[in-house]
């Protein structure tokens, strides 16, 4: 039986989510871009702010916090369920597309945050999917740099900064 998932209004977590069998999902920049626009949709239908994200080939990293009146649960389903259903439909397969359910830690401290936000920062490079964190296109520091806030909006000074001092 598996533990209750642990929420807390207005808390900030770490998601991570693996693809079925850690099969390789997003390899091209049509499907990176397909979870990036399902973000963006999610973003107009619930209220969450993302604070960095980071997409790879058989899994995803989010720090994200709910709204005051949302759930964690039913924003990550939504997200998860709309990007496998249009990716089944691209690749002309139905059945899992993701693994277990999604992995959430509730980030407790600025220090916390700013080691899971440095670790996300350096995932491709250690994956050797980048060369430099910020030339990775599918994730929060691309984002920042960029000027592209669909998905991480403006961002609090606290955060930028955060952004800055990766720099």
């Amino acid at each position: 039986m598996r533990k209750p998932r642990v929420t807390k209004n207005g808390a900030t977590y770490h998601i991570t989510v693996r693809a079925n069998r850690k099969e390789i999902i997003m390899y091209d920049k049509k499907t990176f871009n397909l979870f990036v626009k399902t973000i963006e949709r999610a973003k107009q239908k619930y209220s969450f702010d993302v604070f960095n994200f980071c997409l790879m080939g058989n899994h995803v990293h989010i720090i994200i916090r709910p709204g005051v009146k949302e759930s964690i649960s039913r924003i990550m389903q939504w997200i998860l369920s709309v990007f496998a259903r249009a990716w089944n439909k691209i690749h002309n397969l139905s059945g899992h597309v993701w693994g277990e359910r999604f992995y959430s830690k509730m980030i407790d401290n600025f220090r916390e945050f700013t080691h899971t936000f440095e670790y996300l920062f350096q995932n491709p490079v250690r994956a050797k999917l980048s060369k430099y964190p910020e030339k990775w296109k599918y994730s929060g520091i691309y984002h920042f740099l960029f000027g592209k806030k669909a998905i991480l909006g403006d961002l609090p000074p606290f955060i930028r900064e955060i952004y800055n001092n990766l720099l």
